[in-house]
């Protein structure tokens, strides 16, 4: 259900960016592991359900497709992503790199696959949305900048939409902790339902800027 607020946003954006009801459906894919596959929550509320459910309430012919992949990490994209550029794709959210940290990989690493990923969607003229990571402290300072600098370098390089930081609309307010145990499920590390709103919340005027140039 859309909230009052949300009612009030989402005929602003329409405004703001002067988009037509499309005479044609549109997808867009969600590229990327279990954050974009919605894991630990029921189908409809994870991340992409909620995406389009927010663009449909705008009037927008979108279908947002799941690529996500439980414990992909960005090596594991790059493998596939040939497997889910089909003819009928018009735009891509890329999200990786959250088991790349997990798993303590080296920053250069990821950002090779990361660049494999976004040098591919770019030579297919497929407009993106890069989303990035906040890496953790317990990797030492060094790596955490390296590793979070792969993001922004690479959406510059080839000029994509840009979103730093995954979990940006749930470390809101003064108490990170307090905000983590309401949004995030037991593991700490996927968002709940209410996360996965917040999130998509959050998203969704970017989102609208990759549909103007898709």
């Amino acid at each position: 259900m859309i909230n009052p607020v949300k009612s009030l946003i989402l005929p602003a954006l329409l405004a703001i960016t002067g988009w037509p009801v499309s005479a044609e459906t549109r997808v867009l894919v969600a590229f990327g592991d279990s954050l974009v596959q919605g894991f630990g929550v029921y189908p409809e509320e994870g991340l992409v359900p909620q995406l389009e459910q927010r663009l449909q309430a705008m009037d927008l012919d979108v279908t947002v497709r799941n690529a996500g992949v439980s414990g992909d990490t960005s090596a594991g994209g790059a493998a596939r992503l040939n497997w889910i550029l089909t003819p009928d794709v018009d735009g891509v959210i890329v999200l990786f790199g959250g088991n790349d940290l997990l798993r303590g990989l080296l920053p250069e690493m990821t950002r090779e696959n990361i660049d494999t990923i976004l040098k591919a969607l770019q030579e297919r003229s497929i407009p993106t949305l890069l989303v990035g990571h906040e890496a953790p402290e317990n990797y030492g300072p060094e790596y955490k900048h390296e590793f979070e600098q792969i993001f922004s370098d690479l959406a510059a390089t080839h000029q994509t939409l840009f979103y730093p930081r995954f979990f940006a609309a749930i470390d809101t307010g003064d108490d990170r902790n307090a905000a983590r145990l309401q949004y995030l499920q037991d593991d700490f590390l996927h968002p709940n339902a209410d996360g996965f709103a917040r999130i998509a919340d959050d998203l969704l005027p970017l989102i609208v800027q990759l549909l103007d140039r898709m």
